[in-house]
């Protein structure tokens, strides 16, 4: 993730509110660009950033995130085309209820989410095992 690189805001995105939950310690006017190891998987380089409308999306993505500290919830603006994330729509999950997207280009910062709660535990440690469970299996995020 680089911090304060000079990007224009993609023109005609949806006014819509847009997250991103990580354990990234970062500012507003910080970029979260693609090219870091990713979350989940073989943690190998993520080709792409990743964004929700939804707050509870975030809040997984914060949770879940690797690293130490606690999760953050940022609100960012997509600096370029955004497209669904197909690991979450249509190729595993009928349409896009998460409201979840990526793209190629970097997020903006421009604020973070301070008061929001995260899941039961109970339910945060079934969201891990079958995580787990995921890559047992060898199945991985699709990144095409």
């Amino acid at each position: 993730m680089k911090k304060n690189k000079s990007k224009e805001p993609a023109p005609a995105l949806s006014p819509e509110r847009f997250y991103h939950g990580t354990k990234a310690g970062l500012k507003p006017g910080d970029l979260i660009e693609p090219g870091f190891n990713s979350n989940y998987g073989k943690k190998k380089k993520a080709a792409f950033v990743y964004l929700t409308a939804t707050l509870d999306a975030a809040v997984w993505g914060a949770e879940l995130a690797l690293g130490e500290g606690h999760g953050r919830i940022y609100i960012v603006e997509p600096t370029g085309p955004i497209e669904d994330d197909p690991n979450l729509t249509d190729k595993k999950f009928p349409g896009n209820p998460t409201k979840s997207y990526r793209s190629r280009d970097p997020l903006r910062i421009i604020g973070e989410v301070r008061d929001w709660q995260g899941h039961p535990p109970e339910q945060l440690n079934a969201m891990k095992e079958n995580l787990e469970r995921l890559k047992q299996l060898g199945i991985e995020a699709i990144e095409d």
